[in-house]
């Protein structure tokens, strides 16, 4: 069975960057850290991919798009 690591982990490490990303370049640092392998999960959704978490949060405005790239928003993932 696949790692689960809950959403919010991902979100601190994008917010502890302090660099804003491209989803391409948020995804790999996803894999980066965590691996291909892991599943992510929130109070909402569960066993989500790395691009289903990165659209998750687009979804939940946990990330906004500026210019094509994503900064980290405060809040709580639901």
């Amino acid at each position: 069975m696949a790692e689960q690591v809950h959403g919010r982990e991902v979100k601190q490490m994008a917010m502890a960057s302090g660099k804003s990303m491209t989803r391409a370049s948020l995804h790999q640092e996803i894999i980066d850290k965590f691996g291909e392998e892991t599943r992510f999960y929130s109070c909402a959704a569960e066993n989500m991919t790395a691009d289903e978490l990165i659209s998750f949060f687009e979804d939940n405005g946990k990330l906004d798009l500026q210019d094509y790239r994503f900064e980290a928003c405060e809040g709580h993932e639901h």
